[in-house]
């Protein structure tokens, strides 16, 4: 039997593809990396110069990058031009829904934030009035964009998930826990109602955290992490082999639920002994609340002082069970989480000691995030960005 009944061909790429692909790939490192020499992208991407100098000229030509002499390096010879992200004429909007806030901001490409919006989200607040409030925002920063800006996508974060097989997005309720989330509509349906002309790209907080921390911040260049998000539950982000792990239908990462005390509480998802509701019986999730107690604890009350101990003691209790089935290289605590964390890290320690398997362990490094509060909307921006990336000069149309 011939090789080729065996196995199927392959077609063979074509030199357009080849050079859409190469675009793609220049542009993505420029957009991450920020200021790169033509040299540095010959190196990092392993193509000759030739090459690199005609591609940057197509992405300049399109208004995606600008080109220019760096500044003095002291060194002889001639310098390698510089490539620039054009950050204020190509960019997108990045929305975050969160527990507790919404938050807006028009995104250069680069992720240089041009603009941004912030605003309360109170308990009762109706999904519709939700949307109205960053269509607003939305309508607002448009007004102050330049004239001859290019809109290439929008991305949001979202305190729950969304359904990829309905395309149903479903949000956590301002001050809800447990497993109750409210239907907001499909994402087109969604784009439509924030005045935007394409679907937006919707993704869960902690995924998006995951993806810009992976991207631009504590775990840059790790390529296993995971990231665990606090705001009246616990999610995670993963990022496996480089790539985000969601689940089916978008609901993967819902560690919160992961039963640690069969004979625990009832949680609001039906089970008993979820991590979350057995981390919030000493520590409310809600940011201000874990605040409160950590400072009370800072100050000297036994009481609080109790309650981080044990709160960050089943930290460490779920996050040895994460490290023994994920084997990151990385934990990043974030929202609400992070504050514990740092009050309890002794805690959290402990229990990785002596739960987690030597093998997994060992290597793997405990941090808060590099960006802070911003990096779901940072990972959102990143979604708002990715069909530009790969494929550039379409994209880049006005």
């Amino acid at each position: 039997m011939s090789a080729s009944s065996q196995s199927p061909q392959r077609s063979t790429p074509t030199q357009d593809s080849v050079r859409r692909q190469n675009l793609g790939a220049l542009l993505r490192y420029v957009h991450v990396s920020g200021d790169t020499s033509r040299a540095e992208l010959t190196n990092q991407l392993g193509l000759n110069r030739s090459t690199i100098g005609a591609l940057t000229a197509d992405l300049a030509g399109a208004g995606l990058i600008d080109e220019g002499a760096p500044q003095e390096t002291g060194r002889a010879g001639r310098p390698s031009l510089v490539v620039r992200p054009r950050s204020s004429r190509v960019y997108g909007y990045a929305l975050s829904i969160e527990v507790d806030r919404l938050r807006a901001a028009r995104v250069g490409l680069g992720g240089k934030v041009l603009d941004s919006r912030e605003l309360p989200r109170p308990a009762g607040t109706a999904v519709r009035d939700t949307v109205a409030i960053l269509a607003a925002c939305l309508d607002d920063m448009q007004r102050a964009a330049p004239a001859d800006a290019v809109f290439v996508g929008s991305g949001i974060a979202v305190s729950r998930m969304m359904r990829h097989g309905d395309g149903v997005v479903r949000m956590l309720p301002p001050g809800g826990t447990g497993g109750g989330t409210t239907s907001v509509g499909a994402a087109g349906d969604l784009g439509a109602a924030l005045g935007l002309d394409r679907p937006p790209v919707v993704g869960n907080v902690a995924d998006l955290a995951a993806l810009a921390e992976h991207t631009r911040g504590a775990a840059a260049g790790l390529d296993n992490v995971i990231y665990l998000h606090g705001d009246a539950s616990i999610s995670a982000g993963i990022i496996a082999g480089g790539r985000r792990v969601t689940g089916h239908g978008g609901h993967g990462g819902e560690v919160g639920h992961m039963v640690v005390n069969p004979q625990g509480r009832e949680c609001g998802c039906g089970s008993r002994g979820c991590w979350e509701t057995e981390i919030a019986r000493h520590v409310s999730l809600d940011r201000d609340a874990v605040l409160a107690c950590v400072e009370a604890a800072r100050l000297g009350d036994p009481t609080a002082r109790d309650a981080v101990r044990q709160a960050a003691d089943w930290l460490g209790f779920g996050v040895a069970n994460l490290v023994n089935i994920f084997n990151p290289t990385a934990v990043v605590f974030g929202g609400a989480l992070r504050e514990l964390y740092l009050a309890g890290a002794t805690h959290v320690r402990g229990r990785l000691s002596t739960m987690a398997l030597p093998a997994c362990r060992e290597h793997v490094r405990l941090r808060t995030p590099l960006l802070g509060d911003d990096a779901p909307l940072v990972g959102a921006a990143e979604l708002a960005f990715e069909r530009l990336l790969a494929d550039p000069l379409e994209t880049a149309e006005p």
